[in-house]
């Protein structure tokens, strides 16, 4: 074999010369296109991007794990609410439920402080604020934590 008997190698092709005259095709403005961010140097556009519209990860709903629905709430209840029962009742939450004043027992019910409680009663609930206990027991009546 000689140096002129060698064929030449297919696999190898010219590469593209940039901005090179008329004829390469390539020249001017190098295969870029007119003016915008791409026809720029040192452009570097992530592969996620879209152009300044809300992108995909952020149109779609969210899907997994969400604590918020074991979550604790109870069904809420002021003091001036018990004033429509009578004197020394025993408050509970079946009472409760069965005069139609709560309509969820959901994780328990909750005593709040607000309005004023003028009958003497004993009320027992999973849950007193502290307004709401002082209000009851400063009639002598009694709040018993389930």
């Amino acid at each position: 074999m000689k140096l002129h008997e060698l064929a030449k190698n297919p696999e190898i092709k010219t590469r593209k010369r940039v901005g090179r005259g008329p004829g390469s095709g390539l020249g001017k403005t190098s295969g870029r296109g007119q003016k915008g961010q791409k026809s720029r140097s040192g452009v570097s556009i992530k592969p996620w991007f879209q152009g300044g519209q809300t992108p995909l990860y952020r149109r779609i709903p969210k899907r997994g794990f969400n604590n918020t629905r074991f979550t604790t709430r109870y069904a809420t209840l002021n003091v001036s609410d018990l004033n429509r029962f009578k004197d020394g009742d025993v408050i509970t939450p079946e009472l409760l439920k069965e005069k139609g004043i709560i309509k969820k027992e959901l994780s328990g019910i909750k005593i709040l402080g607000k309005g004023k409680l003028e009958k003497k009663l004993t009320v027992k609930a999973h849950r007193f604020t502290n307004s709401a206990i002082t209000k009851i027991e400063e009639l002598g009546g009694k709040a018993e934590v389930i």
